[in-house]
C-alpha cells in the first residue's frame, strides 16, 4: 500500500543552526526549502530528509541515514580534512578497523553530526 510513496528521513537537532550549517559544509547538502522548525532536503534517487528541532537529538543509538559510496575510503579522506571524526566500534559481530567495517564485499563506517545523530557510509550494496 505504502511502497510506491515518497519516504522522508527525519532528522532531529537541538541546535537547527549548528545542524543545517554542519550539514552543507561536510556533506554538501544545500535545503531545498526551509520553514519555522527545520528544512527540507532533495537527495539523489528521490530520498528525502527534514532536518527538524528537536531536544531529543543524538539519542537514537542506531544509524539513522545512510549514504552510498563508490570509492568509501577516499569519501572518508574527504570527510576527515573536514574535520569529520568516524566512530571506531567493537561489538560482537561488528568491529571497525580505522572507522571500516566489513561484512565481505560490504564496506561500512559511521559519524556523529554535531547533534549525536548517527549517519552511515556504505559502499558495496
Amino acid at each position: 500500500m505504502f511502497a510506491d510513496r515518497r519516504v522522508t528521513a527525519m532528522i532531529p537537532a537541538k541546535d537547527f543552526d549548528r545542524a543545517k550549517k554542519w550539514y552543507e559544509e561536510k556533506l554538501g547538502f544545500k535545503p531545498a526549502r526551509e520553514m519555522e522548525g527545520g528544512a527540507s532536503y532533495q537527495l539523489a534517487g528521490g530520498m528525502n530528509m527534514f532536518l527538524y528541532k528537536s531536544d531529543f537529538a543524538g539519542t537514537a543509538q542506531h544509524t539513522l541515514l545512510s549514504l552510498d559510496s563508490n570509492d568509501l575510503a577516499a569519501d572518508m579522506r574527504d570527510l576527515r580534512a573536514k574535520g569529520v571524526t568516524f566512530e571506531e566500534y567493537d561489538l560482537p559481530g561488528l568491529k571497525t578497523q580505522n572507522g571500516v567495517a566489513e561484512f565481505g564485499p560490504v564496506k561500512n563506517a559511521w559519524v556523529k553530526d554535531p547533534e549525536g545523530n548517527i549517519l552511515g557510509f556504505v559502499q558495496g550494496m
